[in-house]
């Protein structure tokens, strides 16, 4: 499973970059307000940062114009996916900028239909929100399920499920289990899948005990 982090904050991007984890980054309209900067500049930095795939979101609503945003951003570099939404004038962007060697990231994608429409569109990643559909008491990680099973079907289909909307560890290893491809986390919730109790209660131990030799490895 590869992980990206959703953040526009240039400082969590660099640490977690750092310890060769991070294969790529997520970013919305909202994150970008976010850090109070021009949006242009902080996707270029960040694709500066990471290798991996970078999303940067059209704000645009119509096919036409979602084209020609898309366009400009894919300019700023190799590895950005341009971040498209899951209705019709969003797939249509998808397919013209997909036939185009762009990789596109179709978001809010809330049911398999819509999954499936979109890897018909060519998407490189569909982007299923699964705690925004467990905040309306519907499964978000059955979801990831249904992808997966459908998109299996059908070996052509060659999008990657990228589980979003990630609220805690839980999604993630669910989201693994299920089998996305990858994990859009925060970089709270991403930096805590290292941490545990017991490694604390174990680590204190040993050093506890390492102590009393009195040697040094150093």
């Amino acid at each position: 499973m590869k992980f990206f982090v959703d953040t526009a904050d240039i400082a969590d991007i660099r640490e977690l970059a750092e310890t060769g984890m991070l294969d790529g980054v997520t970013t919305n309209p909202s994150l970008i307000a976010k850090s109070g900067r021009n949006f242009l500049e902080v996707v270029e930095e960040i694709c500066g940062v990471v290798d991996g795939p970078v999303s940067a979101e059209v704000t645009a609503l119509d096919a036409e114009t979602m084209i020609a945003e898309g366009r400009k951003l894919a300019k700023i570099a190799k590895n950005i996916a341009v971040k498209v939404p899951l209705t019709w004038d969003g797939l249509k962007t998808c397919k013209v900028l997909t036939g185009e060697g762009t990789m596109v990231n179709v978001t809010l994608c809330f049911s398999a239909n819509q999954a499936l429409l979109a890897a018909k569109a060519g998407a490189t990643f569909i982007s299923p929100f699964i705690g925004r559909l467990d905040d309306i008491n519907l499964d978000g990680m059955e979801l990831i399920h249904e992808i997966r099973e459908i998109y299996d079907n059908y070996p052509a289909l060659e999008t990657e499920i990228l589980a979003a909307s990630i609220r805690n560890a839980n999604h993630v290893k669910d989201a693994a289990l299920a089998g996305a491809d990858v994990a859009t986390v925060p970089p709270a919730i991403l930096k805590g899948l290292a941490t545990h109790p017991l490694t604390d209660k174990g680590l204190e131990m040993f050093m506890s005990d390492w102590k009393k030799t009195g040697q040094k490895i150093l």
